[in-house]
C-alpha cells in the first residue's frame, strides 16, 4: 500500500470559520474534506506537518502599528507602499519603530513578491482563532493513535516581518533565528522519497509561499512528487489570481494535482 506525507498549511480558525477573524471563502469545507480524506485513509498516511500562523496583536501587518496624518489607524486590506511611508501618508505609531517600519517597506518591494498588506490582527497565540479548526483537530487525534505525531510548525511570532511561507520570513530578521530558513522542515521533506500531499489556507498566500520556499530547494524530480489537494484549499477573497498564478507555475514546473475524493483512487 503507498503511504504519503500531507503538508497542511494553517488550517486555523480565524481561516476557516466564518465568523473568523480573516475568513477565507471556503475554507470550512476544504478542513472538512481533507478531515475525512484523513480519517479514511489513516494507514496510508505516513506523516503530518501542520503550519500555524501565530501572531502578537503588536504586529507590522495590523492596523494598530501604523497612523496617519490624523493618527487614525488603516483599515484591514489596505495597501502600504515604501512611497506611502516616505511621503508620510503612513507612519509608524511609535516613533522608535518609524525607521525599521521604512526599511521593512523597502525590503518588501525590493523582494518583489508582496507590497505589505494591513490584515485584521488574527491567529493571535492564545486565542481560539489561533486553534485547529476542530473537524480536522479530531482527525489528527484518530491519526495520532496510530502512535505517530503531527508535527507542528509555528511561525509569525516576530512583530517586525510577515511570515508567509513556513520555510522562511519574508524579511528575516538577524536577531530572531525563528525567522531564518527552517532547514529542519525542509530536510524532514527532502529526504522522504514519499508524495507530499498539500491542503490549508490561504492558497493565494500561505500554501503559495511555503510551497515555493520548499520547491526552491528541491530538484526537479522531487516537486514532482508535490500534489496539491484542489478541493482543500481557497483563495482570500480578492486575491484569487494569485492563488491561480501559483497553480499554474507549480503544474508548470511538475507539481500534481487531485482532489481529496479521488486521490487514492
Amino acid at each position: 500500500m503507498e503511504s504519503i506525507n500531507l503538508m497542511i498549511i494553517d488550517p486555523q480558525n480565524d481561516f476557516c470559520l466564518k465568523n473568523g477573524s480573516l475568513s477565507v471563502p471556503g475554507a470550512d469545507k476544504d478542513m472538512e474534506r481533507l478531515a475525512k480524506m484523513i480519517e479514511n485513509n489513516i494507514p496510508r498516511i505516513n506523516s503530518i506537518n501542520v503550519t500555524l500562523d501565530s501572531h502578537h496583536l503588536v504586529h507590522i501587518a495590523h492596523p494598530s502599528w501604523w497612523v496617519d496624518s490624523t493618527g487614525k489607524h488603516p483599515n484591514p486590506f489596505t495597501i502600504i507602499t515604501i512611497d506611502d511611508v516616505i511621503n508620510g501618508k503612513w507612519r509608524a505609531i511609535n516613533p522608535a519603530f518609524q525607521k525599521r517600519s521604512e526599511e521593512y517597506v523597502k525590503a518588501l518591494s525590493n523582494n518583489g513578491r508582496y507590497v505589505l498588506c494591513i490584515w485584521p490582527p488574527h491567529c493571535l497565540i492564545g486565542t481560539s482563532g489561533h486553534a485547529v479548526i476542530d473537524c480536522l483537530n479530531a482527525s489528527f487525534r484518530k491519526w495520532e493513535e496510530t502512535f505517530d505525531i503531527v508535527n507542528f510548525v509555528t511561525k509569525g511570532s516576530n512583530i517586525y516581518t510577515e511570515h508567509y511561507s513556513a520555510v522562511k520570513a519574508d524579511v528575516p530578521d538577524p536577531s530572531d533565528v525563528t525567522t531564518n530558513f527552517n532547514t529542519k522542515l525542509v530536510n524532514l521533506l527532502r529526504n522522504d522519497t514519499r508524495d507530499i500531499y498539500i491542503g490549508g489556507e490561504a492558497l493565494s498566500h500561505c500554501v503559495a509561499n511555503t510551497i515555493r520556499d520548499i520547491a526552491s530547494n528541491f530538484s526537479d524530480d522531487q516537486i514532482k512528487r508535490f500534489v496539491l489537494l484542489e478541493d482543500a484549499t481557497s483563495s482570500v477573497q480578492g486575491f484569487e489570481k494569485m492563488g491561480e498564478d501559483f497553480i499554474n507555475e507549480m503544474v508548470n514546473r511538475g507539481m500534481r494535482l487531485a482532489k481529496t475524493t479521488t486521490c487514492f483512487a
